[in-house]
């Protein structure tokens, strides 16, 4: 997909009131894409949608209903759905061990996994009414690699990237790409409650532009079922998975003792 292509087109971007979800929304707009802000933050989604000239819309992702209704209400208003980008997350709060609490647990795998699924779900109809169209979703390096500083982040981000390669084989008949970007540390709100840490260990916050240009490379790369990893100083790409060993007979390849 070339970028004249977006023009006349429409998508849901969740999360959309503020930092990633916010800068993909107006980067959509300036290439003359309709978009619909989902969002819990209602005064500030307005406030982004009223800027670009699109539509908000309450929206709590980790709630199916409220995904097909964001859906339902993009078609209605704008007449069908191309563009779906899945980008709501929220930051864990408890560990595993004995400051595990069942309820911040469910509130990160409802919004982080729950949310790209139940969008998927909703969207699914939609776009294979348009003729076919894309899904993006928000994993993290997080989904990458193992997180040792929140093991329950960790473990909704690589859902969302094995969904993402699952889906990107289920659904080329389709016509509907999906994929994920997945960045480090991204200068959002999601780091607040890290960010003297990570400034005291050096680590280089992502400026949300750079975030908001690898969406795009995905968006128009023509791929899918890829996770393009997004790193200070390095272009984003899409991450380079190793197979695992192929089953083989029973012996087979063994050293002779």
């Amino acid at each position: 997909m070339e970028l004249q292509d977006l023009q006349g087109k429409t998508a849901l971007v969740t999360g959309g009131a503020n930092g990633i979800g916010a800068g993909v929304a107006r980067r959509l707009a300036s290439h003359g894409v309709q978009v619909v802000v989902a969002d819990i933050a209602d005064d500030a989604g307005r406030q982004v949608a009223a800027a670009i000239g699109g539509h908000f819309v309450h929206c709590d992702v980790s709630r199916l209903e409220d995904n097909e209704a964001a859906v339902a209400e993009a078609r209605q208003r704008f007449g069908a759905l191309h563009i779906c980008f899945l980008n709501a997350g929220v930051s864990t709060g408890c560990g595993i061990g004995e400051d595990f609490d069942p309820a911040l647990y469910r509130r990160a795998m409802g919004v982080n996994l729950d949310g790209v699924v139940f969008g998927v779900h909703a969207a699914l109809p939609a776009l294979r009414a348009a003729g076919g169209g894309d899904i993006v979703a928000t994993a993290s390096l997080a989904g990458l690699v193992a997180v040792a500083f929140d093991p329950v982040y960790g473990a909704n981000k690589h859902g969302v990237v094995g969904l993402t390669r699952s889906l990107g084989l289920v659904l080329a008949g389709d016509g509907v790409r999906v994929n994920a970007i997945c960045p480090g540390f991204a200068d959002t709100a999601i780091v607040d409650g890290i960010r003297g840490a990570l400034e005291q260990a050096g680590v280089p916050l992502i400026e949300v532009d750079r975030v908001v240009d690898a969406f795009m490379a995905a968006l128009t790369s023509g791929d899918s079922g890829q996770c393009w990893f997004v790193q200070p100083g390095r272009p984003s790409e899409p991450f380079r998975f190793r197979n695992v060993p192929g089953p083989r007979g029973e012996g087979e390849g063994r050293r002779p003792q």
